[in-house]
């Protein structure tokens, strides 16, 4: 099997694509659409293992892959990181910011180290990875630069931390966007609401259940997939949006549309069977985040 990618074969051949966070979830998905393709993928991250293996599944298909080991929290790792991907492939042409993490807290119990630790990995490790690929090799040859942040429009009550993250991101994708528009750089955000990613499974036991029920909340009545995640990314990358710089592009089912007042009427089975609203799967290599594969224990 290979990726059932909508978009033409060999949309980004020749091209130099960087994913970080490729190891896993969305990052993963996206490193494959992009090398089946036609692009060398570049798989960026902290975990070598898993990077290998999603290399060697890229490789096992037919595309073009490699993988450096990179904490993108630190700026002199970075630095030396973009230069040895330039060094190696004489160009960045598509940049993908995904690494990111956070975890559940209210506010009031948030340290400020913990605090630190999630704007680092979401705000500045992606400021980072942009910086250097523009000074290092966009500045000179132009490319395209995608963001992803996250559904915080409202607020995201138990993740301050990361809304407000993600929050900074969109505006240094603004900001970013009318800077480097002269060299030929365009940049993106884009911000997944609620999808089935192996991401679900870092969260604690106990929020197993509310995950399930989330699905009631969303108008389009499912979570998303990482196919559909990647499909928008890959589009922002590809020549189709060359007039599309400094945007957001959300992939949420139409979530923060919600309002208080208006009654929720979420699709029913018979909606989600229309091709117009029903889940993109091209990704042959997916799998069910165990949060929804397995019953949760019976209580005695």
């Amino acid at each position: 099997m290979s990726y059932g990618s909508v978009y033409a074969k060999g949309l980004f051949a020749g091209k130099v694509m960087l994913v970080t966070g490729g190891g896993s979830g969305i990052g993963r998905c996206v490193a494959h659409e992009l090398a089946a393709l036609g692009a060398h993928t570049v798989l960026v991250g902290r975990k070598p293992e898993k990077l290998q293996t999603v290399m060697d599944e890229i490789v096992q298909d037919g595309g073009v892959a490699s993988f450096f080991v990179c904490d993108i929290r630190q700026e002199d790792v970075v630095k030396q990181t973009v230069a040895a991907i330039v060094a190696a492939h004489g160009r960045i042409d598509g940049l993908v910011n995904n690494a990111g993490g956070q975890y559940m807290t209210p506010l009031e119990a948030i340290t400020a180290k913990g605090w630190e630790a999630v704007i680092n990995t979401n705000l500045t490790g992606g400021f980072l990875m942009a910086r250097e690929c523009f000074l290092q090799s966009m500045n000179k040859n132009g490319g395209s630069i995608v963001n992803i942040v996250a559904d915080m429009w409202g607020s995201m009550p138990g993740m301050g931390h990361s809304g407000a993250a993600r929050a900074g991101m969109v505006s240094f994708t603004e900001t970013a966007a009318i800077e480097w528009a002269s060299k030929g750089v365009r940049v993106n955000a884009v911000a997944p609401g609620y999808i089935a990613s192996s991401g679900m499974d870092h969260y604690p036991e106990a929020m197993r259940p509310m995950l399930r029920e989330m699905a009631k909340t969303i108008p389009l009545g499912r979570f998303g997939t990482e196919a559909e995640t990647s499909a928008g990314i890959v589009f922002l990358l590809s020549p189709a949006a060359a007039f599309i710089s400094g945007s957001t592009l959300r992939i949420d089912g139409a979530r923060p549309q919600v309002r208080m007042g208006w009654p929720m009427r979420v699709a029913d089975a018979k909606a989600q069977e229309r091709d117009s609203i029903k889940p993109f799967n091209g990704f042959h290599r997916a799998t069910t985040p165990k949060v929804f594969s397995t019953e949760e224990p019976k209580q005695p």
